[in-house]
């Protein structure tokens, strides 16, 4: 749960991140980063769409959409990779590892000190400007596996 000394302070770094980019201030553009703010999960697009929607109907998904890959572009978000093939945005910046379960889809953030440690091997350094690292497990989840058919081994290749 955000401090309201957190918040404030992400709310002055998202005016500060957009007029670094001549990005004007709208109210839709500030409520889909409120709500961004405030996700704790990793949602879609078609997600934020239809929240947004209900304080700003006249509002397409398409604006949402160019909305969230600006705001990926210029640093507030991240897009995270997904299995599913729908583009999924984390707003949490902070360095951290992901898991997706195969069966649902769930994207969960976890932290390992051994994987922020992982180097990246020298010849990639020689031809690529590397920004960022991250570890993705591909997992079946808790509520997965339980609920897996009887006799079913819940793991492994299928």
């Amino acid at each position: 749960m955000l401090t309201m000394n957190d918040a404030v302070a992400e709310s002055d770094r998202f005016v500060a991140v957009c007029r670094q980019h001549n990005l004007k201030i709208t109210p839709q553009r500030t409520a889909i980063y409120l709500l961004l703010r405030d996700c704790r999960d990793h949602p879609s697009a078609d997600y934020v769409y239809r929240l947004v929607k209900r304080e700003f109907p006249n509002i397409s998904f398409e604006t949402v959409n160019r909305t969230l890959l600006t705001f990926a572009a210029i640093g507030l978000i991240s897009i995270v990779e997904s299995t599913s093939g729908v583009r999924r945005f984390d707003p949490d910046l902070k360095n951290h590892h992901h898991m997706h379960c195969i069966r649902c889809g769930a994207i969960i953030d976890f932290q390992h000190q051994g994987y922020d440690a992982l180097e990246v091997p020298d010849p990639l350094y020689e031809e690529y400007c590397v920004l960022s690292r991250r570890v993705v497990l591909h997992v079946i989840c808790p509520a997965c596996i339980k609920s897996a058919p009887a006799g079913s081994s819940g793991g492994g290749a299928e």
